[in-house]
């Protein structure tokens, strides 16, 4: 796949680079990040290097964007969204945000425009998006429900985390469901 950059206006989706592994180490080593995510954990430089010079590049290489979240404003990096195989062709989507932008509506916009590349023709051109994220986090879930995913329920033990099985939530976002926020969440 080729490397694409999107914009909203609010925010740029840009893959990462050797300028952001400094913030990227900083951003990862936030409890909240490794708590919600399967980040390593604690999180080092070494790490963040490893994901910006071999994870991003091979998955971009095998059709998986992964993109650094930058405020357009300065451009300096805010977190990262980015889609992973799941079993059958749904992408998942799965993003973070640092400590210190969060609750500025970067990651719904992050969210929004990667899965507006998901369904695009000439982005990844898939019929639907899947979201999981672990029992209890109400923040992602927050931002995938303005976005539009529809709650799917949990699955029990239906993903690790270091090593050990947890319940997840799960929703799906189809091309053709209306632009969210949606109801229907239990949460």
């Amino acid at each position: 796949m080729e490397v694409r950059t999107l914009t909203d206006g609010a925010v740029v989706l840009s893959p990462p680079g050797p300028a952001d592994v400094d913030a990227i180490t900083e951003a990862c080593r936030d409890p909240l990040i490794a708590r919600w995510t399967t980040v390593p954990s604690p999180y080092t430089r070494a790490d963040a290097l490893h994901f910006v010079e071999d994870v991003v590049p091979a998955e971009w290489a095998q059709g998986w964007p992964d993109w650094a979240v930058r405020n357009a404003a300065d451009g300096v990096l805010c977190g990262m969204v980015g889609f992973v195989p799941r079993e059958g062709s749904d992408p998942e989507i799965g993003y973070w945000i640092a400590p210190t932008t969060r609750r500025h509506g970067l990651a719904t916009a992050a969210v929004r425009l990667a899965c507006g590349f998901a369904f695009a023709p000439d982005g990844m051109n898939v019929p639907r998006v899947a979201w999981r994220a672990f029992v209890g986090n109400r923040a992602s879930a927050a931002v995938a429900r303005r976005v539009g995913f529809r709650y799917e329920g949990i699955a029990r033990n239906g993903l690790l985390q270091r090593g050990v099985p947890r319940d997840v939530w799960v929703a799906g976002l189809s091309a053709d469901d209306p632009p969210g926020p949606v109801t229907g969440w239990p949460l």
